[in-house]
């Protein structure tokens, strides 16, 4: 069956909008009615404008409380909610302290960030009701999916006498909206750890592993030994990269795996191993037609010749992620459909995409409230844009209203709105950046994007450059950007030279300023090192074990902030230009 493509309008009707404007206000509506009574909307400096506005009034009925929110519910940022989310960690957790704190009740799971900056994690505290995805079981056919369902910590809430009566787990948001959309609790885990659940290869245990490594081995294992996988599924196309790594290291590993049935002694995997040796059995063909094929990059389109029914690579590959994109498509050849299927952050707002394929224009399908901020105006709420008044080509910062407790929290990306959606008149975006990475030399500052505009520069013609991070250099005088790439094997060595003057030239061309700021010494030309070969995938192994990141989540940052996550980078040059 083939499926239309949708193109967005470059307009609303008059319909459209006031029915764009109807469920925007039902659903505000509903949310300040359910938490205008919580300890944060009655206690917050925030709020003090829009409470003294509304007291003794009818929030459910009376009609200018909306315009109320909007004139007087000023941006937040994290640091608004942190004096209450601190009382999470505090030992004992006290049942007064914590209910009712952003929401009615008591969350179900604290929600960590990623802190791909290398800042502290921020936490949001969420519920249920905020956290079903039908997206997690809209599958057909046989699925590799490569998700994780493993918490860092379970915190006790205790009521005065000191008898337990919740259980808070922390984990990711990923792993939060797996468990509920699936009825996944952790009591039933036990129950659990024998199955597969229809439709997916690995066996559910998978999930409860905890280290990047044997992670990943693990689900490669699994996705090998089945020749009839026609989809893979990844929350970021750099996980799919990673286990193609994986294979092409450890492929006589996992081939006498496959040829004798056995799940082999690797580390941290003792808690689930005997359920995975359950659903393991000997498979001599398969483990020869594989030897036939080969291990990865042994052949184009090496993919198809493994699984000949996979059809679909599931990963969102947008912003950065995008550089990913070349590699992944020799791997995978040129008949598997890479579908950039979603828009996410911990904070729970989130985006599905209107059309197959890598594109990754997306619509926010939450049942909470958006705004946008037009990032070149002044962020004031006078500055705020409604969905149905939206421009589109411009670059806008999300403004959200949610179930579980924020108002107008400022979310730290920007989306490039495209139009309109024929069918349901919901704005469409594409993700542009992250709002807050960017490297200031003297006057000029270097964006995200740019950065990114950088390595496909690089790229063009022939992909050189497979991921990379960037730096603030101010080892001397003056101060550059300093890059860690990763390049191809066979570019160590005549194309060294022309991916340090592709970079010069990207540089001269994205900033008309740039060649003037180095001839009056206000700025060095870039310095690039070269890292070893599998260097991101072993900094995501790293930030997982070391650091408890989510497996699901573990990112490399375009710009990387934190000292010590540089000072491991440098120790993995192999040479610098």
């Amino acid at each position: 069956m083939t499926i239309s493509t949708i193109h967005p309008l470059s307009s609303l009707s008059l319909e459209d909008k006031i029915l764009l404007r109807q469920g925007t206000d039902r659903r505000l509506r509903e949310i300040i009615c359910a938490n205008i009574a919580t300890r944060f909307a009655s206690s917050s400096s925030s709020l003090v404008d829009f409470r003294l506005a509304v007291a003794n009034r009818d929030v459910k009925n009376d009609a200018t409380i909306l315009d109320d929110f909007r004139r007087l519910v000023p941006l937040t940022e994290y640091e608004a909610y942190r004096p209450l989310l601190m009382k999470f960690k505090e030992r004992p957790c006290k049942l007064s302290e914590v209910e009712n704190l952003l929401a009615p009740g008591l969350p179900d799971f604290l929600c960590e960030s990623s802190s791909t900056s290398g800042k502290e994690s921020k936490v949001f505290p969420k519920h249920s009701q905020s956290l079903h995805h039908q997206a997690i079981t809209d599958i057909s056919g046989n699925v590799a999916d490569i998700y994780s369902i493993s918490y860092r910590d379970l915190l006790q809430v205790v009521a005065d006498s000191g008898e337990a009566v919740h259980t808070v787990p922390l984990t990711v948001s990923s792993t939060a909206r797996w468990r509920t959309t699936m009825n996944w609790s952790i009591e039933t885990d036990d129950a659990r750890m024998g199955l597969v659940v229809p439709g997916h290869v690995a066996p559910w245990a998978t999930g409860l592993i905890t280290h990047h490594q044997p992670f990943l081995f693990i689900h490669a294992l699994f996705a090998l030994a089945d020749p009839h996988v026609d989809q893979f599924r990844v929350l970021y196309i750099p996980i799919f990269m990673d286990i193609v790594h994986v294979i092409q290291a450890e492929w006589e590993v996992l081939l006498s795996s496959i040829r004798d049935g056995t799940i082999p002694d690797i580390e941290h995997i003792d808690h689930v191993q005997a359920h995975l040796q359950d659903h393991m059995r000997a498979d001599p063909k398969r483990a020869e037609e594989l030897r036939h094929i080969g291990p990865p990059l042994s052949c184009p389109g090496w993919a198809q010749h493994v699984w000949p029914r996979l059809t679909t690579l599931m990963a969102i590959c947008s912003g950065v992620f995008s550089t990913a994109l070349p590699k992944a498509r020799t791997v995978l050849g040129p008949n598997i459909t890479i579908h950039n299927f979603a828009y996410g952050c911990t904070e729970g707002l989130r985006g599905k995409a209107i059309n197959l394929g890598e594109s990754g224009d997306f619509i926010l399908d939450n049942e909470d409230v958006v705004e946008f901020l037009d990032v070149t105006n002044k962020h004031t709420t006078d500055n705020i844009v409604q969905a149905w008044d939206i421009r589109p080509g411009t670059l806008y910062q999300p403004v959200y209203t949610s179930r579980d407790g924020l108002w107008r929290y400022r979310i730290d990306d920007i989306i490039q709105a495209i139009g309109f959606h024929p069918r349901n008149g919901l704005p469409v975006f594409k993700f542009f950046a992250r709002k807050n990475l960017s490297i200031r030399i003297y006057a000029c500052e270097i964006s995200e994007t740019a950065l990114v505009d950088v390595i496909r520069t690089i790229n063009e013609g022939f992909t050189k450059v497979h991921e990379f991070t960037a730096v603030l250099d101010d080892r001397d005088s003056p101060e550059t950007v300093g890059f860690f790439f990763e390049v191809i094997e066979d570019a160590v060595g005549s194309n060294v030279q022309l991916i340090k003057q592709k970079t010069l030239e990207a540089f001269s061309g994205m900033h008309v300023d740039y060649q003037e700021m180095v001839d009056v010494n206000l700025m060095r030309q870039p310095i690039i090192r070269i890292v070893k070969p599998g260097t991101f995938m072993e900094y995501r192994r790293w930030r997982v074990d070391s650091a408890g990141v989510g497996i699901n989540q573990v990112k490399v940052p375009v710009v990387m902030l934190d000292s010590k996550a540089i000072n491991w980078m440098m120790e993995r040059v192999v040479m610098e230009l």
